[in-house]
């Protein structure tokens, strides 16, 4: 679980740990090296460097600071379903939440954001202040569809513009709605730092039962023959190779991704957050 991974440790000036930025400082992380410039810390001078130049050469550090954790809540009507234990938008809601107490042990801000013209993103913030507001938008967004929903392309599109080098990003999406965004989107995001997907499912998507399954919308009901083999293929067309073809492109793309379904505990999906792809 998020709460047992081990926190970063902090000093008198705030957190540090394994996230660059871009800033230069008297760190403990070599960045470059440069000509050397009076005032320079003579400490620092690169003499590998300088003996094969001729020319004096300094050393530069990589200053840390808390890295950003980003989520991106999309809110199609499609997540606002279940089937067993809870609706797929619930699941969305509940690993979000995982995500952000995650990132508060490894000294990240959170922030989030959802596709919407209108409702500005929740901004970064540091601690738990920062982590409860990122979990009070989840719960409003993820507790009845938004009106102004605007679609998960809007979204990333704010969440471009939002990353930063070293930045982490999740996205808690439907297939449906990852198979609407433009595959030349996601290398973009992925160039940031590490970008994770996941993929609300319900067992009723990828395995329906092989028997009559009726529905209703208002006063219109109607019922599927789902064992009946065109039927069958119909619906895999419509939930199952979304979802593969979705997995399939994202991988291609260097995004992490995986399938969450509704009755997995909301943090099976937590070791693709923290660990490294294989190569």
């Amino acid at each position: 679980m998020a709460a047992a991974r081990r926190a970063p440790r902090r000093g008198r000036h705030g957190s540090s740990g394994q996230a660059p930025s871009a800033l230069r400082g008297r760190g403990m992380e070599y960045a470059e090296s440069r000509e050397y410039a009076p005032g320079d810390d003579a400490r620092h001078i690169d003499w590998r460097l300088t003996a094969r130049s001729g020319r004096a050469h300094t050393k530069l550090y990589q200053a840390e600071r808390e890295r950003l954790t980003l989520i991106v809540a999309d809110t199609a009507p499609a997540l606002y379903f279940g089937t067993r234990v809870r609706f797929k938008s619930v699941q969305a809601a509940r690993a979000g939440a995982v995500a952000a107490w995650a990132a508060l042990h490894d000294g990240d801000r959170v922030a989030a954001l959802r596709g919407s013209h209108a409702e500005a993103p929740v901004p970064p913030g540091a601690g738990p202040r920062g982590v409860l507001r990122a979990l009070d938008a989840l719960v409003r967004w993820y507790a009845a569809p938004p009106a102004d929903d605007a679609g998960l392309d809007v979204a990333l599109d704010h969440a471009g513009r939002l990353l930063r080098p070293g930045s982490r990003l999740l996205v808690l999406a439907d297939p449906a709605s990852i198979a609407a965004v433009a595959p030349r989107r996601w290398p973009a995001l992925a160039l940031h730092g590490q970008a994770t997907v996941l993929l609300l499912t319900d067992p009723l998507e990828r395995d329906p039962p092989r028997s009559l399954l009726p529905f209703q919308q208002g006063r219109l009901r109607l019922e599927l023959d789902l064992g009946a083999a065109a039927q069958r293929q119909r619906w895999r067309g419509a939930f199952e190779t979304p979802l593969q073809e979705a997995l399939a492109t994202l991988a291609r793309r260097g995004v992490r991704a995986r399938a969450l379904s509704v009755d997995e505990a909301s943090d099976a999906w937590l070791a693709l957050f923290a660990t490294r792809l294989s190569a």
